[in-house]
């Protein structure tokens, strides 16, 4: 099937029919949106921008909090913006405190993951896209339990305004400090739930009151390999990083790891990640999990070397070798130092840059659905 063929088809695993929507939350609305809710509720425009200017830019979610806006209105303006979407079931810490994850319950009971991890010159916050997820990847916790839902766009912006608050209020081992970067590398496939996703990187990356005011340099954006929305995220004009979970260089063994591969193959996703590159001029993250026995012989370092060399030279692409978060009672394990000692001299010898991600939280149930199944 050709790449065209397979734009025009829908793509799998989206939201499931029948679900009720989160409520609806400021996040989740366009300037338009709610000078719209201001009229409805009988308020001058001002109150809502005052509302946003609380939620963004003070990062501020108790209405209590907002003591500018009519005590006799606060609480019909915050239950029209403000619903809480995130409750708090429990937050787990490792690293000295400078890792916190915390498990959501959302409206409707489902739960999800977010965690925030503080570097020496850097703070992230990992955060989910999906109540589950649908891609059945099987050394993956989330995958092994199916897609519940697309998230809403305010339910993810909500997961990083909760970062940004914890950081700025120094709940984070270090002090006070600033969130910086955003990866979508929790629960579930950004890209099969596209709009959500999209729509939150515009709330991160627009400046206050409309946003977050981030830059869009540090929000990763991680796919298994939807190769039409990879190509229609490099279209958006919004420059995030893009990371390809690739996991094989190969199809016989990636369809195994990751089973969109049958559907879209290891030279559908590497192709379309070369083209948001071209266009985008970001360089691509190529996210390989290192498993034992399974995909890290020599052999396929410089076989996915030879993939990645194939499509357009070396500079266009980094690979970030993960260190596997194993599942308990899973036949996948962690790689041995030395195999991933010898695929990163492999790939460097080819030319291709390379690193192995520095692993954080394995005291806590650090691969991400782990903590969800466990209160499930």
């Amino acid at each position: 099937m050709t790449e065209d063929a397979r734009t025009t088809l829908p793509l799998v695993f989206e939201q499931p029919r029948g679900r009720k929507k989160p409520p609806r939350h400021l996040a989740d609305l366009s300037a338009e949106e709610r000078a719209e809710v201001a009229t409805a509720l009988g308020q001058p425009a001002y109150r809502v921008k005052q509302v946003a200017h609380h939620y963004f830019a003070r990062l501020e979610r108790d209405p209590a909090n907002m003591t500018d806006l009519p005590t006799a209105t606060r609480d019909a303006i915050a239950a029209e913006l403000l619903p809480t979407l995130l409750d708090e079931v429990r937050t787990q810490q490792a690293d000295r405190g400078t890792t916190r994850k915390t498990l959501w319950r959302l409206f409707d009971g489902a739960l999800v993951e977010s965690v925030l991890m503080r570097y020496s010159e850097r703070a992230t916050v990992c955060v989910s896209s999906q109540a589950g997820c649908g891609m059945a990847c099987p050394f993956c916790a989330t995958g092994q339990g199916g897609l519940q839902r697309n998230m809403s766009t305010g339910e993810i912006v909500d997961q990083v305004v909760d970062a940004a608050a914890a950081m700025a209020n120094g709940q984070v081992a270090g002090g006070p400090g600033r969130l910086s970067n955003v990866v979508f590398m929790g629960m579930g496939e950004p890209l099969a739930n596209y709009r959500s996703v999209v729509n939150a990187v515009r709330r991160m990356t627009s400046p206050a009151p409309d946003g977050l005011g981030m830059s869009a340099r540090n929000i990763t954006v991680s796919t298994v390999g939807l190769a039409p929305r990879m190509r229609q995220l490099a279209d958006e004009g919004v420059p995030v990083t893009l990371a390809l979970s690739l996991h094989a260089p190969d199809d016989e063994l990636r369809d195994e790891l990751v089973p969109i591969n049958t559907r879209f193959s290891v030279e559908d996703a590497v192709s379309a990640a070369r083209y948001f590159f071209d266009v985008t001029g970001r360089r691509v993250s190529i996210e390989y999990a290192m498993m034992r026995d399974v995909n890290d012989q020599a052999w396929r370092a410089d076989l996915l070397a030879d993939v990645l060399i194939e499509h357009g030279g070396r500079g266009w692409v980094h690979v970030n070798l993960i260190p596997l978060n194993e599942v308990p009672g899973s036949r996948f394990t962690r790689s041995r130092d030395d195999d991933t000692d010898e695929f990163v001299r492999r790939l460097e010898a080819k030319g291709i840059s390379t690193t192995i991600r520095d692993t954080r939280g394995d005291e806590i149930d650090a691969a991400c659905g782990q903590l969800a199944a466990t209160d499930a």
